[in-house]
């Protein structure tokens, strides 16, 4: 141990409760911050622990009442670190290799706790490196650990086996955080992605989190990457390059997708029902034909003849003219959206959906689920019969949502696709990457299925506990989220990672462009890109 790194040795604690350090005193409290990583030598084994709370203590209690004063600085210095000191509270998740058996079998988790006066060190950057791995064929280098240089990598293949989240109040930087994970994708070609992209961020261009334009997937990977649009005027005023404009037919709209939509459009659970009576009546056509339905004495013979209510149909009528009055909602699609949606999914091109300006809720959870259900099921049979054939199973997708609590609430997640998706963990090889500042509006048991978690900053205490649920630590954990600065940093933890790191992301910069780009640029056309 160099006195450079030393901070302290153990002076007790228990493998549930944390350990408690006792700081060197030449070892500055104001230099440990919480989310930090150590060391801890024992006798035989190395402990990696996070640093989960800072404290102050004496010797004697009449110290504080009596403390030095103000210019006193000598009296203070000799006091400091003998009769005052500082504490540290340190989580042991891993044990690290202390021969080399253990280096070969890796870090292992913490079973056990290291023995009193055990040495206490600053964890090193190929401590880190040892646990997080070195950038390669499936690492993705996504930002560093909070106070170090060391590069925190992802692997990638490993993150994408279950659905993941993202979560964070609104300014903290999801978007920003999604936009790298998903350029890692990419690069890796861990997966084949879909994006459902409310506020046009990831498809052609972005902003960056100093607010200035900066080049989305379609730029980066011209040829992996195609951008469709629900807004095509919004595109081409955007000088966005389109590969194809999504308009959704009456006749795929299916009463599912209404169900999904009865607290957006204002219907009561008996207009739900009456949209599955006329769906069975009139098949595809439903919709065109209950907008014809009006006064007339045969119509009203109609409804009850469906046991539908007059009120109740009035009131599915405006939710559905709510509906038609979209503009990508035509009569008949030239060109099946889901169609060509698989087509680019199934060549391994990845695909962002961008709403333009139609961002209302209604249309994202339409479309969104319309698709999804659609794109899932064309999966689920390739897998069944790739596995009957003893066939190559389909690219891993992985589907990228925005505002997940309005497709994943507790009312509704039993019900829709991306609840079903979120509990199979993978199953049909389809995956979700949720983005939400609400996590605590998510169910319950869509949040214990989510594999890995990154999280920035969370102010409200039921978002905080429902990010947190399941995990071992809470209470510790809870501490370091809640000492993340409000913008570019985050805490990630799950399966992907062998244990929870604090970190600041990687800027979205050159560096990025230059790693993905097949060509050496000058520095003129860094200059325009950034």
């Amino acid at each position: 141990m160099t006195s450079e790194n030393k901070l302290g040795i153990v002076i007790g604690g228990s493998l549930s409760g944390g350990i408690y350090v006792r700081l060197d005193g030449e070892a500055l409290v104001e230099d440990m911050a919480v989310g930090r990583y150590v060391t801890i030598q024992g006798k035989t084994k190395r402990f990696l622990g996070m640093i989960t709370d800072v404290s102050l203590g004496v010797t004697d209690q009449r110290l504080t009442l009596t403390p030095p004063a103000a210019d006193e600085k000598f009296l203070a210095e000799i006091l400091s670190g003998t009769a005052a000191y500082g504490d540290l509270k340190v989580i042991p998740y891993l044990v690290l290799g202390n021969d080399e058996k253990s280096l070969l079998d890796g870090p292992q988790p913490v079973k056990t706790i290291p023995s009193h006066y055990a040495p206490v060190d600053i964890a090193s950057n190929e401590d880190i490196e040892m646990v997080f791995g070195k950038e390669d064929a499936s690492h993705f280098y996504v930002g560093n650990p909070l106070d170090m240089e060391t590069r925190l990598c992802l692997n990638l293949p490993e993150l994408v086996k279950r659905s993941n989240g993202i979560f964070g109040k609104s300014g903290t930087g999801k978007t920003f955080l999604t936009r790298t994970l998903l350029v890692g994708m990419l690069q890796k070609g861990s997966c084949v992605n879909l994006v459902f992209d409310m506020h046009s961020e990831y498809g052609w261009e972005g902003t960056s989190e100093k607010k200035h334009k900066v080049k989305a997937l379609k730029q980066l990977f011209p040829d992996r990457v195609a951008v469709f649009t629900l807004d095509g005027e919004s595109s081409r005023k955007r000088k966005v390059s389109v590969d194809f404009e999504v308009k959704i037919g009456y006749d795929e709209i299916e009463p599912e997708d209404i169900s999904l939509l009865r607290q957006t459009l204002n219907l009561t659970e008996q207009a739900v029902e009456a949209v599955y009576q006329l769906r069975k009546y009139f098949k595809k056509n439903w919709i065109k034909e209950a907008n014809n339905i009006g006064d007339e004495e045969d119509d009203k013979k109609l409804l009850d003849s469906l046991s539908i209510h007059e009120s109740t149909f009035q009131n599915l009528k405006r939710g559905l003219n709510t509906l038609t009055r979209l503009p990508f909602i035509v009569e008949n699609a030239p060109v099946k959206a889901v169609d060509r949606v698989l087509e680019y999914l199934n060549r391994n091109i990845n695909v962002v959906l961008e709403f333009g300006r139609y961002t209302d809720i209604t249309a994202y959870i339409l479309v969104a689920n319309l698709l999804t259900r659609r794109i899932y099921t064309s999966y689920r049979d390739r897998m069944e019969q790739a596995m009957a054939e003893d066939a190559a199973k389909p690219t891993p997708l992985v589907i990228t949502i925005e505002e997940a609590h309005k497709f994943l609430n507790p009312e509704v997640a039993s019900r829709t696709i991306f609840g079903t998706i979120a509990r199979e963990m993978r199953k049909y090889n389809v995956t979700l990457l949720i983005i939400d500042q609400r996590p605590s509006g998510i169910d319950t048991e869509v949040m214990s299925q989510l594999g890995t978690k990154i999280t920035a900053l969370l102010d409200n205490e039921k978002d905080i506990d429902a990010v947190l649920s399941g995990i071992s630590g809470k209470n510790e954990l809870k501490g370091v989220l809640a000492k993340l600065a409000s913008r570019q940093q985050a805490l990630i933890f799950g399966a992907a990672v062998p244990m929870p790191v604090a970190f600041v992301p990687r800027e979205y910069d050159q560096s990025i462009y230059n790693e993905v780009s097949r060509k050496k640029i000058s520095t003129e056309e860094i200059e325009e890109l950034f």
